[in-house]
């Protein structure tokens, strides 16, 4: 292969929404990096990552599959999310937890505890919690729908606190000492 072969191109773009701004990226029409802490860098590490060093970037406009999708969903259309193509990359494992989080319905949780027995492996709760941790397309692979056994809400890369606005926004009440309300 020559090195045109082995670049990839990486298209960008950021929506707003009510918790703030969310960066997009997109390998091939697929999303591949949702990220709302760090902007753009951020989610250019998250994609270097994955892809390697050779990666070139170019704005895409807004009007696109996913960014409809989320405008959609914060305007209270839950299910749009569901339709969003996603090619999060990820380990055979990783892979397996996030498509189970992708049947999380909006406005019900699991726990990282029944996501591991859902998967057939139930002795894998840690290792369900850090797939969960790991997932790089924040809310549309919804992994703030995981919480603690006894309903807590547990860690969020975007912060808690917007953990628990989703879980509102959504309608699910977990317990919780977060004041941030849709």
């Amino acid at each position: 292969m020559n090195q045109a072969e082995d670049s990839v191109t990486i298209e960008l773009t950021d929506v707003n929404t009510p918790i703030g701004l969310v960066w997009l990226a997109f390998n091939q029409g697929n999303l591949c990096a949702a990220k709302f802490e760090g902007g753009r860098e951020h989610v250019l590490q998250v994609v270097g990552r994955r892809f390697g060093s050779d990666v070139s970037t170019r704005r895409l406009g807004s009007d696109n599959v996913a960014a409809s999708a989320l405008r959609a969903y914060f305007a209270g259309e839950l299910d749009a999310l569901s339709t969003v193509p996603v090619d999060a990359g990820g380990t055979a494992f990783q892979r397996r937890v996030w498509h189970e989080l992708r049947t999380i319905p909006p406005g019900s949780t699991l726990s990282y505890s029944q996501i591991a027995a859902r998967i057939g492996v139930p002795s894998a709760c840690r290792a369900v919690a850090r797939a969960n941790a790991t997932n790089p397309t924040a809310i549309v692979i919804p992994c703030h729908r995981v919480i603690g056994r006894g309903g807590e809400l547990r860690g969020y890369g975007g912060g808690i606190e917007r953990k628990a606005w989703l879980l509102s926004h959504e309608g699910a009440h977990p317990q919780t000492g977060a004041e941030l309300r849709p």
